[in-house]
This record gives C-alpha cells, sequence and structure tokens, in this order.
C-alpha cells in the first residue's frame, strides 16, 4: 500500500549548512497494516510523513500509495489519503458534526450525502453524546476521536496518523488505540508514528525505528525485541568503567552499554542467574551499586544497540 524508494528531504538554513531530515528512505507497508514509525523528536518521522501526505515535496526518491505515484500524481494520492496532524483540525466555535459535514463536502459529496457521512462518523467513533457542541468543550481523547474521523469521512485506504496520542491522559489514549485498531480490522492501511514506546508495542504490526533520517531497525515488535536476546541488568550508582572491567570475563554477560542519562546495561543470558553471580564479582572489586534492576528487552533496548543511546 505504501512503497518508497529512496526518499530523501533536506532544509537549508540561512546560517548554516543543509540539514538532511530524511536520508533515503526505503519503505514497503502492506495493505491493512498498521505500520509504526518510531524515534525520537527530530529523527524525520513528521518530515516523512508530511512528504507521503503531500504536503511538502521530497528533494528525491520515489514513493507509490493506494497505487497513486506521489511525484506524478499527487492529488490522487490525495483522495486515497487521510491525514491527522499531531496539532488537529478543529475549531473551537463549531460543533464536531459541523466539521465532519464540511469535510466531507470538502471531498465532493453533495449536501445530504455529507450529512449521511457525518451521522455514520458520529455512531462508528461514539460521538453522540458531544457531537453537537461546540469543539472548545472537549476533552483531549473527545477531540482526538473527532479528529481521526475527519481524517476517515471520506473512506481512504490509507490513513496517516502524527503522533496521536500526544497529551492525552491513559484512558483516553487506549481509547484512541481502540478506534485505529477498529479502522485496520476494517481493512484500512494505517501509517502511525510515534515516540511512545508502549504505543508502538502495543499498537503496531510492524515497526520502522528511524534515526538521523534513517531506519536503522525494522521488523514486528517481537522480531526487533529478540534482537536483544535475554534480559537486561541495570546497575546505578557505581563507576560505570570499573564495574565494566570487574564483569568483562563473565560468561553469562553478551555485552555492556553506558546510556547518556548514566548507568550501566548488562545484558545477560538469564537474569535471574546472573545476578547472583554479578554481586560477588562487583564486591570483590569494592563496587556496590545503589540498585539493580531487572527487566525483559525493550524497544528501547534495540534503538540504544543500534545507535548507542536511549529513546526515552
Amino acid at each position: 500500500m505504501i512503497e518508497t524508494t529512496g526518499l530523501r528531504k533536506s532544509y537549508q538554513s540561512r546560517k548554516a549548512a543543509a540539514v538532511d531530515a530524511v536520508r533515503g528512505l526505503d519503505l514497503s507497508v502492506a495493505a491493512g497494516e498498521i505500520y509504526g514509525f518510531l524515534g525520537p523528536n527530530g529523527a524525520g518521522k513528521t518530515t516523512t510523513l508530511r512528504m507521503l501526505a503531500t504536503l511538502i515535496r521530497p528533494d528525491g526518491g520515489s514513493a507509490v500509495i493506494a497505487g497513486a505515484d506521489l511525484r506524478a500524481d499527487p492529488a490522487g494520492v490525495r483522495r486515497r489519503i487521510g491525514y491527522v496532524a499531531q496539532g488537529g483540525g478543529t475549531a473551537d466555535t463549531v460543533t464536531g458534526r459541523e466539521e465532519l459535514v464540511h469535510q466531507a463536502r470538502l471531498y465532493g459529496s453533495s449536501k445530504a450525502e455529507a450529512l449521511k457521512l457525518a451521522e455514520g462518523a458520529v455512531e462508528s467513533f461514539e460521538l453522540g453524546e458531544f457531537a453537537d457542541r461546540a469543539c472548545q468543550t472537549y476533552s483531549g481523547g473527545q477531540r482526538r476521536r473527532v479528529d481521526i474521523a475527519l481524517g476517515v469521512i471520506h473512506q481512504p485506504a490509507v490513513l496517516f496518523l502524527d503522533e496521536p496520542t500526544v497529551g492525552l491522559d491513559p484512558a483516553s489514549r487506549a481509547g484512541v488505540w481502540d478506534e485505529i485498531r477498529r479502522l485496520r480490522a476494517e481493512g484500512m492501511t494505517v501509517f502511525v508514528t510515534t515516540h511512545y514506546l508502549d504505543e508502538a508495542d502495543a499498537l503496531c504490526d510492524r515497526i520502522g525505528i528511524i534515526d538521523h533520517g534513517g531506519i536503522v531497525a525494522e521488523g514486528t515488535p517481537e522480531e526487533l525485541k529478540q534482537e536483544v536476546s535475554g534480559d537486561v541488568v541495570v546497575l546505578s550508582g557505581l563507576d560505570v568503567e570499573d564495574a565494566a572491567k570487574a564483569l568483562a570475563d563473565a560468561p553469562y554477560l553478551h555485552r555492556t552499554e553506558t546510556p547518556a542519562e548514566g548507568g550501566l546495561r548488562l545484558y545477560v543470558r538469564d537474569g535471574a542467574t546472573a545476578i547472583p553471580q554479578l554481586l560477588p564479582a562487583l564486591a570483590e572489586a569494592g563496587l556496590t551499586p545503589a540498585t539493580v534492576q531487572l527487566q525483559r528487552p525493550s524497544l528501547d533496548d534495540v534503538f540504544l544497540a543500534r545507535t548507542g543511546r536511549s529513546l526515552t
């Protein structure tokens, strides 16, 4: 449903050299898939999304979205996609229903058809309780549900969502996740950007982890986490260089990482058996950690292993 080859975008600053926001991106997203674009702020997620949604022109490369060529037929792409920006698209003084009718009219529906589509969206997204109130009275979660409804009012083949749950409380985030899963179950392809590890892990069928404009890892959440085999033991409150030396020859230790935020991360075969062995080894070297945490590998560990720094 989405195929890109060598997609790239640079920005020229008056006072500095050009910044490569997206560097030769290759993507392949299947029909009916929730594909997550995971990365820190400034990694190139939104720039990629805006290119695919025809809001900015690529400097190079190619893309085909739902059968339409991004560069040769941008109008065809727009007809086939829905786009929900991070900031949303509702106006304070109009109602959600009015927004839905207006959006449908923008896509060429007659007034009668637009009213019918709006009513269908109100039912599908369970907006009836507040659809006829001004949008300025909505909670964050209610407003986001209207935003997504606006993005799919014309029944697109592909929906682009930019950071759909930023600023929402946990209950509202879960509600948005349910709506996205429902759209996928109805056959829609969803491309979502996020910097939330739990969101990507729980929601996405496949994930592309992006950093400095390029994909550093890609696969299902489980496939990515399998790259970091075993368990992770996190030590804090000790000299990390001395600790790494003291444990360098331990047979249970795969490798160590020293993330920018501090501490020492040990990748071990089995944490339950490694901890009783590593603590005496540290004590023998005169080292006592302030804290010892045992963790299962996460998507952050994948990012750390590929880039040497943490997503969080």
